[in-house]
């Protein structure tokens, strides 16, 4: 009989927290919508759940999950508030595979050369985890990125 109970517990607290989960999707997407709306910006959506506008889709290599990618980027949320970014004509070197899975899914829809504006769902940026001082738990996170160079 325990064993029963016990059962039916994990059910109905596994089922409350993939409840959870697809609130948190939800409401994500009411904010993208909104902050898309506000700002005009013409996106596409990906299966995934992230919107982007490719503003230049580059002619050079399309890089793969095990690439390192050299970019310019800013980081900021739907406020406008930035967290991060390269200054100048400075770059960073990351490998695609080390990222959030937002930067993974994004990146690779540009080619080098390439520029866009990547709106990413908690999910897939940091979910419910902090980032530093201004990234909070289930924050919707706005990438610009330059994909300058693929290193395979």
């Amino acid at each position: 009989m325990n064993r029963i109970i016990v059962g039916l517990l994990i059910i109905v607290f596994g089922a409350s927290a993939c409840k959870k989960e697809v609130d948190q999707a939800e409401v994500d997407r009411l904010l993208i919508e909104e902050y898309v709306a506000a700002t005009g910006l013409n996106t596409q959506v990906d299966p995934s759940g992230l919107y982007y506008v490719i503003e230049e889709p580059g002619t050079g290599i399309q890089p793969n999950i095990s690439d390192d990618v050299e970019v310019r980027y800013k980081g900021y949320l739907l406020d406008g508030t930035v967290f991060d970014q390269t200054t100048g004509d400075k770059t960073v070197v990351f490998n695609l595979g080390g990222l959030i899975l937002g930067w993974q899914i994004a990146i690779p829809l540009l080619k080098e050369g390439g520029k866009g504006t990547f709106i990413h769902p908690s999910a897939l940026a940091y979910g419910r985890r902090s980032a530093g001082p201004l990234i909070g738990p289930n924050e919707v996170l706005v990438f610009e990125i330059e994909l300058v160079d693929v290193k395979r």
